[in-house]
């Protein structure tokens, strides 16, 4: 029998305990992936623990390098890159890794592979890190194609359709894991006091329609004519309340928001990044399948992000996600202007 007393749960369900509870549902699990899922969250614990502490071991400031991307490069994200490969190369259930921190994609060694592709970037925003702002960890897993290829980089060139899992972990005023692996999403908020993710946020669902919206508007003079129109329609209403602007920098605190409150997530093509900024396999794709998953949609402007075929393990894309309603506008905008 369950123990409530004193504000503690002696039934309480852990992100490993759920995971589990859902591979006993499917008769054909091999119980691997929920063993990358453990994996994972164990990067995740440590990437926390990092973030939380950087300041007092002077982890703060560049590393003196860039990224792929041409970014400059923080010294958490070689750390939390480094976390997130080792864990998931020890874990013997991964064939490929294709991280946002490695011009090349991760082939795991031989003798350690299993049949699963991990698309992540490790530290999400961390251009807020010296400013104390939310980061946040975003990863996707598929599974390895039946057909060989003459090369493993084409096992990671799959459409978001084939996911079969993919989530975030936000750092903010606490650390929390939103998951989805193919049945809704949850979240679960870490509780330090027992070392383990609980499930505090059960069936996640984005609200229809938000009064919301997110973008840089420090770009505005990049923008095409159709953004700027869509946007001033929802600062300047003609009929009804305008909506809020919110606008953190960091995707998954943005994304989170957007779940829970409800609104549009704008990042379009702009006169310097005319195929979008950020990137497909690992912030785009990962996002929208768990938006999908919890009753919102995500699009490029012309089709669902999930319908994409990605060309190239760092390519970038436009998105427009969040509740189904106000997606499906800026799109009526898009092909207002397309025709």
């Amino acid at each position: 029998m369950a123990s409530r007393n004193n504000g503690f749960d002696s039934d309480c369900m852990t992100l490993t305990r759920f995971v589990l509870a859902e591979q006993r549902k499917i008769p054909t699990a091999t119980g691997d992936l929920s063993q990358l899922l453990n994996s994972i969250q164990t990067a995740v614990k440590a990437v926390s623990s990092a973030v939380r502490k950087a300041g007092i071991a002077n982890m703060y400031g560049l590393a003196g390098k860039e990224n792929v991307q041409g970014e400059e490069v923080k010294k958490l994200d070689i750390l939390s890159n480094e976390l997130f490969v080792n864990m998931l190369t020890s874990s013997f259930k991964c064939c490929l890794l294709v991280s946002e921190e490695n011009v090349n994609a991760i082939e795991v060694e031989t003798e350690k592979r299993g049949k699963y592709v991990v698309c992540f970037d490790p530290l999400d925003g961390s251009s807020n890190i010296d400013c104390l702002v939310s980061v946040g960890s975003i990863f996707g897993i598929y599974k390895k194609l039946d057909e060989p290829k003459e090369s493993m980089v084409a096992h990671a060139l799959q459409p978001g359709k084939n996911l079969v899992a993919a989530g975030y972990a936000l750092y903010g005023s606490a650390t929390m894991i939103v998951l989805s692996i193919g049945r809704g999403v949850n979240g679960f908020t870490y509780d330090p006091a027992i070392g383990e993710f609980v499930l505090t946020e059960r069936n996640l669902r984005v609200p229809p329609r938000g009064d919301i919206y997110s973008i840089n508007e420090g770009h505005e003079g990049a923008w095409d004519t159709v953004i700027k129109e869509y946007v001033r329609s929802k600062k300047y209403p003609k009929s009804g309340k305008a909506y809020s602007g919110r606008y953190v920098g960091s995707m998954v605190a943005d994304v989170h928001r957007t779940i829970k409150y409800g609104g549009i997530f704008l990042y379009p093509a702009t006169k310097s990044h005319p195929t979008g900024k950020l990137r497909l396999l690992y912030e785009c794709i990962p996002m929208a399948y768990i938006l999908k998953e919890a009753g919102g949609l995500a699009s490029n402007g012309n089709i669902d992000i999930l319908e994409v075929v990605p060309e190239k393990i760092h390519q970038r894309s436009p998105i427009f996600l969040g509740s189904r309603d106000d997606v499906q506008e800026v799109l009526q905008y898009i092909r207002k202007y397309q025709s």
